[in-house]
């Protein structure tokens, strides 16, 4: 009787463990899913999400949601999806919470970074660099010679996280000494960038482009490796005469460790039919990014070369 008890026990313990993270991939999703994201409501991360959820949703039949967590650069996001346990829970995101949280907390991040584990990238975020509109320069190398002329008197300011250490570096090799304004809401930083409170922002196209069309900002450059479709006529960072301030971002899915890989595959498989067969392309373009879907090896593969180049400017990190 006491075996019979023990192998009764056993079954329901490993039928638990199917159910958390199930490992018949055809099967699979059996309730609602959850896409936790690390960005606030309206913004780049966010509204791009969605269109996958919605897609993802039609596809597998259960409702697929959107949880928006932010703050502490991804922390509180990407904790929440290691701390799911029920195989129904998945992460978009920036390479933040994979990359430069390994430099931001060194040693005490309350999650393992390599326990978040690939499924696909989603797009190619440009990054722009823009300046207010009413500063007499419409070109990087300009904007270089005016602050080495003004040391001190210009401000900078950009999304938190990789560009901490990637624009440091940058005016260092540039030999240009620009005060850093830290924001806590974008929009804030944006209002300041237009009225020429601040000088020099760094970050998403998605975020900029709205007042560069109105001409209330200029954007000088991309630091992406080749141009924005959106803003064809501006140069990359490369091509202005500063490769070392070339940087690709990048909005991906992750998985918490524990998802099988052939679940992993099917969705990143999933999400590469909807990338291919839908208008996604043209409303990425509408907002400043590229989609770009691709497998789980190759999202594995930029989050390695995103710590690579950001471990270049480690010393020309603010302390």
């Amino acid at each position: 009787m006491r075996t019979a008890n023990l192998a009764l026990g056993m079954l329901t313990i490993i039928a638990l463990m199917l159910t958390a993270f199930p490992g018949n991939a055809q099967s699979w999703p059996t309730r609602v899913v959850k896409i936790i994201t690390p960005f606030p409501p309206g913004s780049g991360g966010d509204v791009t999400a969605r269109p996958f959820a919605e897609k993802l949703a039609e596809r597998w039949g259960k409702p697929v949601i959107v949880e928006n967590r932010p703050g502490a650069d991804g922390i509180i996001a990407a904790t929440a999806v290691l701390n799911s346990n029920d195989g129904h829970t998945l992460l978009y995101t920036n390479g933040g919470p994979l990359t430069s949280n390994l430099l931001t907390h060194p040693g005490s991040l309350p999650y393992n970074p390599d326990d978040l584990l690939p499924v696909a990238a989603a797009a190619e975020v440009y990054v722009a660099i823009g300046v207010p509109a009413s500063l007499a320069t419409t070109s990087l190398s300009e904007f270089v010679a005016q602050a080495r002329l003004k040391q001190g008197q210009f401000n900078w300011s950009g999304t938190p996280g990789s560009l901490d250490y990637l624009v440091p570096g940058f005016l260092e090799g540039a030999g240009i000494d620009l005060l850093r304004v830290p924001y806590r809401d974008v929009s804030l930083a944006m209002q300041d960038l237009s009225q020429d409170r601040l000088q020099f922002y760094v970050s998403a196209l998605a975020t900029q482009l709205p007042m560069a069309q109105t001409g209330k900002i200029k954007i000088i450059a991309i630091t992406n490796s080749r141009r924005s479709p959106s803003l064809p006529e501006v140069p990359t960072a490369r091509e202005s005469g500063f490769p070392d301030l070339e940087y690709e971002a990048f909005l991906g899915f992750f998985a918490p460790r524990g998802m099988s890989a052939a679940l992993r595959e099917r969705i990143g498989a999933d999400l590469h039919e909807i990338g291919a067969a839908s208008d996604l392309a043209g409303r990425f373009n509408a907002i400043g990014m590229q989609l770009r879907v691709t497998s789980p090896a190759e999202l594995q593969k930029i989050v390695k070369d995103e710590r690579a180049a950001l471990a270049r400017y480690t010393k020309a990190a603010p302390q």
